[in-house]
């Protein structure tokens, strides 16, 4: 049985909602794209430039509500995958805290990427406009991102089952 919750973790551009879509169907599971949550709920709302500020207090709403509905899924049985960036470890740490704190297990599912290939990905996936397409991400905010981006060393992706993918052939 799969664990309660899967992060599913890489910087801007690895595949990780393609990744998760593909798990979701294999899994039974529900899968929870912050991309989707923030275009759906905020993103014609948001100022312009965007504020990073704004931006995050949205963002930890979304999860707030998220990690609800993963509660309730768990009690029912059914896996959640988390598309939600993990850019940074504290942010894996929050959403591991919560599952033990609940009593639901988390693992992480890494996918490898080298940033020239992802930046090549975002590209193509912001000319094409694909499923995946969620909003634009110029090169301003890949390279800040990129500047977040702490990879989890093989103890936390190795952790409790997790896995690391190497996403380099397409997911």
């Amino acid at each position: 049985m799969p664990a309660d919750m899967i992060l599913i973790v890489g910087c801007t551009g690895a595949g990780k909602t393609t990744y998760a879509r593909k798990l979701a169907d294999e899994l039974g599971a529900v899968r929870f794209s912050i991309d989707e949550w923030m275009t759906a709920l905020f993103w014609a709302d948001s100022p312009q430039p965007i504020q990073f500020a704004w931006t995050m207090e949205r963002v930890n709403r979304c999860e707030a509500q998220i990690f609800a509905m993963v509660r309730q899924l768990a009690e029912r049985g059914v896996p959640a995958l988390l598309d939600l960036g993990f850019t940074k470890l504290a942010h894996r740490d929050k959403f591991r805290a919560l599952a033990a704190e609940t009593g639901l297990t988390a693992v992480v599912h890494f996918i490898d990427v080298p940033a020239d290939l992802r930046w090549f990905r975002v590209n193509r996936r912001n000319t094409q406009r694909g499923e995946t397409y969620a909003m634009e991400v110029n090169k301003q905010m890949f390279d800040f991102m990129e500047g977040l981006w702490e990879p989890p060393l093989e103890a936390e992706w190795s952790a409790g089952g997790g896995l690391r993918i190497d996403g380099s052939s397409s997911i």
